[in-house]
């Protein structure tokens, strides 16, 4: 799963955005609204961004340039969110809202990619996680939580293989999960999150 027509949707995320409350969304997404300044301070997958208020506008603290997906993932999740605390139980793609329509492309997007980056070396995905902020559980042979965003977490598993199976991996959601982003964003987010993971592996952030 993929986003498609990204424009349309940052521009219809925008103005759902101008008709919110800074307050309320603040309240209900745990971020911080700068009323001064006249933008939100969202922390996402080891960065800060700023979303102006009301026009919507992404920018990254340190200048670098940001991705339409991930302009459009900000957008969704202050919009979206609903308050709705962590709750700590855990529930696979299939367990979101039609997420069984779509749990191959998740698999084939997400899934097999983190067992091919990590499936032979658990201990790097530990490392990566933490760079992001991430941190590990007991889970799998290696298991750690990202918190992409406050209540957005997202939780990666890999077993080893043996002799009889191959390595296999699993990526999981806080069971709050559908109160705060729509399952195709829950998507792209786990992908997006596995290939940071490598970036981070490999030196090149």
């Amino acid at each position: 799963m993929v986003y498609m027509n990204l424009r349309p949707a940052i521009e219809k995320a925008r103005e759902k955005l101008v008709r919110c409350n800074p307050g309320l969304v603040s309240s209900r997404a745990k971020v911080i609204y700068d009323q001064s300044a006249g933008y939100f301070k969202v922390p996402f997958l080891g960065c800060e961004y700023n979303v102006s208020f009301p026009g919507g506008e992404v920018t990254e603290t340190e200048g670098r340039s940001v991705p339409p997906d991930v302009r459009l993932l900000l957008l969704h999740y202050l919009t979206g969110a609903s308050g709705a605390p962590v709750s700590g139980r855990l529930i696979s793609f299939k367990e979101l809202p039609d997420g069984m329509l779509y749990n191959e492309p998740f698999i084939g997007r997400a899934v097999k990619p983190l067992v091919k980056i990590f499936g032979q070396a658990p201990e790097k995905l530990v490392e990566a996680a933490e760079k992001l902020g991430g941190r590990q559980v007991s889970l799998g042979d290696a298991g750690v939580t990202i918190p992409f965003f406050p209540l957005a977490p997202v939780t990666y598993v890999i077993w080893l293989g043996d002799d009889e199976f191959p390595a296999s991996g699993s990526i999981l959601f806080d069971a709050s999960a559908a109160s705060h982003l729509a399952t195709e964003d829950y998507a792209v987010m786990a992908g997006m999150g596995v290939f940071k993971m490598r970036e981070m592996i490999a030196g090149r952030e």
